[in-house]
């Protein structure tokens, strides 16, 4: 007689649906909770504080606020110098980011390709990102003042030397794009030189087998391979363009002449500081944040891996 073998018990895959607190440290580890704790108390805080000064009518620190609902809005939005420093804000980033991440590119796609020097290239590109804002500026005063340098080059050349590069309304704003070119292309190129350096030999020995030359490989190849990495590095200079640009502003310029060179972020710093409108300064500061969020959704949407 046979003998029946009953078949071995069905083994479910998937995971084991697990309650208590093993569960709940497993979803958020012990290591995490103190970046957590930091990240809610001095991020998420501050942001929140925003909205509230935002809502208040406050003329100074040592003054009680009192509740303003959304009148500093409607004082912002009024107020043609918030449209000025909008523009000037735009004009930064619109002209300034694309050339930046350009030539940084380019300037990383050379050092890839290890010339002779390209170690002591990649410091001299750092360079830029170790002088402080203050050098900077001074260094800047006294290239584009009436007697400075840039002057003195064009006299040389036969053209007109006694431009007051800072305090024309017709350069003033391009003059702060400069320096803002000059401090970004260089870090940005070492950031982008790091992520190049690991795209495979074989992708590149195999183009130019087929022929490319270097601008096929720097936008066929390269481009491609870390475009999602170029996009955190626009990201970054993004913010520092948007939220930064007050330092230079108010070194070089003081928002001047006119309102040619008010940004977003140095209106924010005159308000509050200057004339001690809080309320004011956190309704602008809340407009920068919104845009700020929406600028890096369109360069996360426009330079998002493609491979």
């Amino acid at each position: 007689m046979a003998t029946q073998v009953e078949p071995p018990p069905t083994v479910r895959s998937g995971p084991t649906r697990t309650d208590g607190p093993s569960a709940w440290r497993e979803k958020f580890p012990g290591l995490a909770l103190p970046g957590l704790i930091w990240y809610a108390v001095f991020t998420i805080g501050p942001v929140l504080a925003m909205f509230v000064i935002a809502m208040l009518r406050w003329p100074g620190m040592l003054v009680d606020p009192t509740f303003a609902g959304f009148d500093n809005f409607v004082d912002v939005f009024s107020d043609p110098v918030f449209w000025d420093a909008l523009r000037n804000s735009a004009t930064q980033i619109v002209v300034g980011l694309p050339i930046m991440i350009v030539l940084a590119f380019l300037l990383a796609f050379h050092v890839v390709r290890k010339p002779r020097g390209h170690r002591v290239l990649r410091f001299v590109l750092f360079v830029p990102a170790l002088i402080s804002a203050p050098a900077t500026a001074l260094m800047f005063y006294s290239l584009l003042n009436p007697d400075g340098l840039v002057n003195g080059v064009l006299e040389a050349l036969g053209f007109d030397g006694s431009r007051a590069w800072l305090a024309d309304e017709s350069t003033a704003l391009a003059s702060l794009i400069v320096i803002d070119l000059w401090a970004g292309i260089g870090y940005s190129a070492v950031l982008l030189a790091s992520r190049l350096d690991s795209v495979e030999e074989e992708v590149v020995q195999a183009a130019m087998i087929d022929g490319a030359g270097n601008g096929r490989l720097a936008w066929g190849i390269y481009w491609p391979i870390a475009r999602d990495f170029i996009g955190v590095v626009a990201m970054l200079q993004f913010l520092s363009i948007l939220f930064s640009s007050a330092q230079n502003v108010l070194l070089l310029t003081k928002g001047g002449p006119g309102t040619s060179t008010t940004t977003l972020s140095y209106l924010i710093y005159q308000k509050a500081f200057v004339d001690a409108d809080l309320g004011y300064s956190q309704a602008v500061g809340l407009v920068l944040f919104v845009l700020g969020l929406l600028g890096m959704f369109c360069i996360r949407r426009l330079l998002r891996a493609t491979h």
